[in-house]
């Protein structure tokens, strides 16, 4: 019985480990340029640690600041954005993120939203995604062991606790999927981008010749409705929409 817990555990715990040492040894290298006020030679190696679509929060962060450093609120914002897209609560993206936008032209007033969809939307991000996979990992494998438990229990009531803490433990993982789920059709369905022109038209009809509504600046964060060939309809944070150039963006 000890066997197969321990054999159980050792399989558990690799699923857990989230590492790359490769990757790690440029997010450090990155952070020592970083120290050294060497911002260009920092983005240059935290570029090179996100290299084929590896996904970190804390390069995204640290990216974010060593662009704000040397000025470039656009590319700020852009991987505080993507810092933010996978640890939807952390408190100091979401500062720099605020910190970074004071510094932009468009200063925009957000849309009044009711107050159970906001509560709603914070709960299911709540978690990052890497957090939820874990959780998703241990509460499935934890319920398995307990299952295992109770069929080898002689007792009654070592039995009853096996089986009714794996039965709870089962519905929690099931709703850390659900939360996952939740969390990546939002993530999907909301797709934003950084405008990175200077100054950007934004127009009635996805063409050049088009009426010009309204124009916007550099670093403002727009919401991605459709895309049409090399056209975008977005949508402001005040509930302005229009069709924008993709070359004056770029995707989160």
């Amino acid at each position: 019985m000890r066997s197969i817990i321990y054999l159980l555990f050792a399989l558990l715990f690799p699923l857990l480990s989230m590492g790359n040492d490769q990757q790690q040894a440029l997010f450090e290298r990155g952070n020592k340029l970083y120290a050294k006020a060497q911002y260009q030679e920092a983005i240059k190696v935290y570029k090179q640690s996100i290299a084929n679509n590896y996904q970190s929060a804390n390069v995204f962060f640290n990216m974010g600041n060593a662009y704000y450093r040397i000025g470039d609120m656009p590319s700020a914002l852009l991987y505080y954005e993507k810092a933010h897209k996978l640890r939807p609560s952390d408190r100091d993206i979401d500062a720099n993120i605020q910190l970074a936008n004071s510094k932009i032209v468009d200063k925009m007033e957000v849309a009044p939203e009711f107050f159970l969809t906001t509560w709603c939307r914070n709960f299911f991000l709540f978690f990052s995604v890497a957090t939820l996979s874990i959780l998703n990992v241990f509460f499935w494998i934890s319920a398995g062991i307990l299952m295992i438990i109770y069929s080898f229990a002689e007792s009654v009531s070592q039995k009853k606790a096996a089986f009714y803490s794996g039965i709870a433990l089962f519905i929690l993982g099931i709703c850390s999927i659900l939360i996952t789920k939740k969390q990546f059709d939002y993530l999907d369905t909301n797709q934003h981008a950084i405008v990175f022109s200077t100054v950007a038209k934004v127009q009635s009809e996805p063409s050049n010749d088009s009426k010009t509504l309204f124009v916007i600046h550099s670093g403002l964060k727009v919401r991605i409705i459709e895309s049409r060939q090399n056209w975008m309809r977005i949508k402001l944070s005040n509930g302005n929409e229009g069709w924008i150039a993709e070359s004056n963006v770029k995707e989160i």
